[in-house]
C-alpha cells in the first residue's frame, strides 16, 4: 500500500514541477524566481526568490496565480503554501 501512495505522490511531485516550469518564465519576467521545495500531506511548499521577496503583491502571485493553477490542474493538492529561510543572524555580519 505505501508504494502505491509513494508512486502517486512521485506522479503529483513531476505534475507540480511542470506547472512551476510554466510559470517560472512569467516570475523571472519581473525579476522573481521559484523553486519547488516538497510535497508533503497534500499540500505544496514553493520558495519565491529574487523580486518576489518583499514584494507587495507577493500575496497576490501565490494565492491567484500559482496556487490556483495547481489545484486546478492537481485536484489532491489541498493547499501551496511559501516557505521563508531563516538567515542565521551571524550571517549578516562580516568581519
Amino acid at each position: 500500500m505505501s508504494e502505491i501512495i509513494k508512486e502517486n505522490n512521485e506522479d503529483v511531485i513531476l505534475h507540480i514541477k511542470k506547472i512551476i516550469s510554466h510559470l517560472r518564465p512569467y516570475i523571472m519576467g519581473d525579476g522573481g524566481d521559484i523553486e519547488f521545495v516538497s510535497y508533503e500531506d497534500n499540500i505544496v511548499y514553493i520558495r519565491l526568490l529574487g523580486a518576489c521577496v518583499g514584494c507587495s503583491l507577493i500575496d497576490t502571485t501565490l494565492n491567484n496565480g500559482i496556487k490556483n493553477w495547481i489545484m486546478e490542474e492537481i485536484p489532491e493538492v489541498k493547499d501551496v503554501l511559501m516557505v521563508q529561510d531563516v538567515m542565521d543572524p551571524s550571517e549578516l555580519f562580516t568581519y
